[in-house]
């Protein structure tokens, strides 16, 4: 919407609709206060909607996000209440869903760890979402019996040790994988 002193604002018709808004009509310093109020406030949850349709997110990273989108901070926040009133954001249920991805993808309890930290999930929903996460013993495995072939040579056990390092798991579950395989890893560097 254009004013009349060259100012643009981009309203969603829901705000046009509350503040009765149509061409001509004068508004108060205090109503144009009221209206940018409002269509900030609008603007935050729109945003906090597409964002949360597109990824699951903690109400941390969202209120950053928001941010960084260019919303004012304390509109952001109360975007994110907003959001959590609804039910649409629960920390406890996106740190279920960032483990069962990782789970999924094959990683190690320490990349699932970093996946928590990175979507600024508070730590205190960390244990009881991975609580049950399975050993991957049979997936590092998998891992390592595609990677290596029959006679593997040292330069691709260690490449393969390496991948499977940033996946997230430990040096001792490997090396473990890698006797259950008779891979000959005794003159490899420990971790």
């Amino acid at each position: 919407m254009r004013f009349e002193d060259g100012t643009v604002m981009h309203l969603y018709p829901h705000t046009v609709q509350d503040f009765g808004l149509y061409s001509g009509k004068e508004l108060t310093k205090e109503e144009m206060a009221s209206l940018r109020e409002a269509a900030g406030a609008m603007s935050a949850k729109m945003r906090a909607v597409r964002i949360l349709s597109a990824t699951s997110v903690s109400k941390k990273d969202l209120e950053q996000r928001l941010v960084q989108k260019g919303e004012d901070p304390r509109q952001a926040k109360e975007a994110v209440a907003w959001m959590e009133e609804l039910s649409l954001v629960d920390d406890a249920k996106t740190a279920e869903q960032v483990v069962h991805r990782c789970i999924s993808k094959g990683y190690g309890i320490a990349r699932a760890k970093q996946a928590l930290y990175e979507k600024r999930i508070p730590k205190e929903y960390w244990e009881e979402a991975l609580r049950d996460y399975p050993d991957q013993e049979d997936a590092i495995e998998e891992f390592l019996r595609t990677r290596l072939g029959a006679d593997p040579d040292e330069k691709t056990v260690k490449k393969a040790i390496d991948a499977l390092l940033r996946r997230g798991h430990s040096y001792y579950q490997i090396r473990k994988a890698l006797n259950n395989l008779s891979v000959d890893a005794d003159d490899l560097p420990e971790g």
